[in-house]
């Protein structure tokens, strides 16, 4: 983002995604304070906005003309202020940046509506990111920084990191901080991220599923000796077997991202609906082992394994 974007124009944040709207205010604010280092930077509420106050923070200051002016919760404006927004939004001052933050929702709307025809407005939208969109989203991160980050590992870094855009975000910036000049692929996420509990949870969920014994037992047994718990371990082959199960019966998810409904195609072969329906029992059983009925968590889940994986190779 460059000064002459946004100095003598109004920014319009817009949306409920707080990450990208805060992100927005702070790219807008660095702009500013790349063009002019002693630029002044000022917060206020919609709610207590008037004219005048408005006024005073977009008035030149002793030390600078070039000031950033930010104002949140614009929903809430009061009815009294918006005539006055609008016409300094129609002629803004030269030397300031006005961002104006809309959380979302009906409220307020008719001031976006009006704003939203000014020349002079800029609107940015925040919208929410979708489960299956999350992959993407880290894959733009990584171009926002100069880098490539594959698809799949965007899609295995969500499993390892979770859908925090801050946290996913803060994970695409750490790779690329530890691979400078790197095209990051699934290997160097597996290398940073391989460890996380998670991840370790749903490749032992398809290596059940894909009748992998061997390897399922060695990750069972790797997750267990480093503290994950037995209840998280099951619940990744609950969800991966609820996955298989729909898609076998045809239920198919259209937003799941390509390589997920790879996994799912190269899995179904080997099941058959009644192979599933035994399988989704010993889940059931294997549930309620760790709930009480058996003293030994890790004979239960070694136990499924050996029961999941026969049933894939005998359908």
């Amino acid at each position: 983002m460059r000064a002459e974007d946004v100095l003598g124009r109004v920014v319009l944040v817009t949306g409920k995604e707080e990450f990208l709207s805060a992100r927005t205010v702070e790219d807008v604010r660095a702009a500013v304070k790349a063009h002019d280092a002693e630029s002044e930077i000022s917060d206020a509420s919609a709610a207590d906005l008037t004219l005048a106050t408005l006024g005073e923070l977009s008035a030149p200051s002793l030390f600078s003309a070039v000031r950033c002016v930010v104002v949140r919760g614009l929903e809430n404006l009061p009815e009294e202020s918006v005539d006055g927004l609008l016409g300094y939004a129609a002629a803004p001052a030269d030397e300031v940046a006005l961002v104006l933050v809309h959380g979302g929702g009906p409220k307020g709307s008719g001031v976006l509506t009006k704003l939203r025809k000014l020349a002079t407005v800029t609107e940015v939208k925040s919208a929410e990111v979708k489960p299956w969109e999350m992959g993407g989203f880290a894959v733009s991160e990584a171009r926002r920084r100069g880098a490539t980050l594959d698809k799949r590992a965007a899609e295995v870094l969500v499993v390892a990191v979770g859908h925090d855009l801050r946290s996913l975000a803060a994970a695409v910036d750490q790779l690329i901080s530890d691979f400078p000049g790197e095209r990051i692929d699934e290997e160097k996420v597996g290398r940073y991220f391989g460890g996380r509990a998670e991840v370790k949870n749903y490749e032992i969920a398809d290596a059940m599923l894909a009748g992998n014994r061997s390897l399922a037992l060695q990750e069972l047994r790797w997750a267990i000796e480093s503290g994950t718990s037995e209840v998280y371990i099951l619940s990744a082959v609950a969800g991966q077997l609820r996955s298989l199960a729909n898609h076998v019966a045809g239920n198919r998810d259209g937003g799941m991202p390509p390589w997920k409904l790879k996994n799912l195609n190269a899995q179904a072969r080997g099941w058959t609906p009644p192979a599933l329906a035994r399988a989704i029992r010993a889940v059931a059983r294997a549930d309620a082992d760790l709930k009480g009925a058996s003293s030994d968590a890790s004979y239960t889940l070694e136990r499924l394994v050996l029961t999941v994986a026969a049933l894939r190779e005998a359908s």
